[in-house]
């Protein structure tokens, strides 16, 4: 698929089933996807067959683990992952604080940030500095979008007590994506010890995954973001080895073993030991079937493809609009297209554009406006949007 408008037919047909994007140009991916009418109807469904069985019966146990395991399944074939690696949680968030919380941390240990990390990640690390004694600091990966390397960045300020490196893999404000592999290899060189947490939020769904060669050891993610699944519903990847490290925080009955009374006696022995109790599991059917509905119209490769390819375009046109400046000099390398305004109005901007129906988000740091590209956006709306910010901002 090399060829834009090859697909346009098949994509327009393939977008009927978003009733999101009947009335609207969303551009706000990175924020939450919009839902499709199989997953829709899965959900639907789903909670209407525990109704009909009985909703705490042996056999609509039994019919929730089936669609529980089914979905922990389709997550780990999108990250070329075993099922056992993998925990479900309910956000990114809950998956960073489950890695986060599960070392054991002392006072003087060190736990290192970059400076584009989400608010999420930085209060816990606050929390963590607060209850165990422990420092946190932040190395400067802003500065090196356009020039500069940011492994060098992260290296400078890893130290042996550091215990934790916490890192985006594509960085939500700016949409940079780190070259997470070779920097991964380049700080166990320097800190063998050192357990790598990632917020998987903005890479999930938009790179070919294959977390096993990342060498990893933990990556937190979502399934309302570029996978177009419910909100409510996300995981965590745990490396074998990062198995070993962490403990679970809050304990439930889904994470633990029971003898034949029903005591606990242990934890699960792979990733479910993080889960804790009873879940909205009709959304472990619906984002199956996103999941399933996505991939029909084409692969992992084929889906990020064509994400470049629109991101491409959405960045050039942005650099032929007077008072308006890209945040990255160089085409993205994902979905994500961050700019600004030359009279810095960009709420009004934002406010402007959703006036007309064309969904962007404001970013408060670096200040400026996110849009997204997904593989289910057309050159057209591109076209639209395009012309939409040349017609609001004031040329200088």
């Amino acid at each position: 698929m090399t060829n834009l408008a090859v697909d346009t037919e098949r994509l327009k047909e393939h977008r009927q089933q978003f009733p999101a994007l009947q009335n609207k140009l969303y551009f706000n991916y990175g924020g939450q996807g919009p839902m499709s009418q199989p997953a829709l109807d899965a959900i639907q469904a789903a909670y209407i067959q525990v109704q009909e069985i009985g909703p705490f019966t042996g056999a609509s146990n039994r019919w929730i683990f089936q669609q529980v395991e089914a979905a922990r399944d389709a997550i780990a074939t999108e990250l070329n992952v075993a099922p056992s690696t993998i925990t479900l949680t309910d956000s990114v968030s809950t998956g960073c604080n489950i890695a986060l919380w599960g070392i054991n941390w002392k006072a003087g240990d060190h736990l290192l940030l970059t400076d584009c990390e989400h608010p999420s990640v930085i209060a816990t690390a606050q929390q963590l500095q607060r209850r165990f004694g422990i420092e946190f600091s932040t190395c400067p990966v802003l500065e090196t979008l356009n020039e500069g390397d940011p492994i060098a960045a992260v290296l400078q300020h890893l130290r042996p007590q550091t215990k934790m490196l916490a890192i985006s893999h594509v960085l939500w404000n700016t949409g940079q994506v780190l070259p997470l592999q070779s920097m991964i290899q380049a700080c166990r060189q320097q800190n063998p010890d050192v357990l790598m947490m990632v917020d998987a939020a903005q890479s999930v769904g938009v790179l070919p995954l294959s977390l096993a060669d990342l060498d990893v050891d933990c990556y937190a993610f979502t399934g309302h973001k570029w996978w177009c699944g419910p909100d409510g519903l996300g995981g965590l990847y745990v490396s074998p080895n990062a198995l070993e490290k962490l403990e679970p925080t809050y304990m439930g009955w889904r994470g633990v073993n029971v003898n034949p009374s029903g005591y606990p006696i242990g934890w699960k022995p792979d990733g479910r030991r993080f889960e804790i109790a009873t879940s909205a599991y009709p959304l472990f059917v619906g984002l199956t079937a996103a999941l399933d509905y996505q991939q029909q119209w084409g692969t992992q490769e084929a889906r990020y493809h064509r994400m470049l390819q629109l991101s491409r375009k959405l960045w050039e046109q942005m650099t032929q609009i007077p008072g308006i400046q890209c945040l990255k000099s160089s085409p993205p390398e994902s979905g994500l297209v961050s700019f600004q305004c030359a009279d810095a109005q960009h709420q009004q901007l934002v406010k402007g554009l959703e006036d007309h129906q064309m969904m962007v988000r404001l970013i408060v740091d670096p200040q400026c406006v996110r849009a997204c590209v997904h593989y289910l956006t057309l050159e057209s709306e591109i076209d639209q949007l395009t012309e939409m910010i040349s017609q609001l901002v004031p040329s200088h």
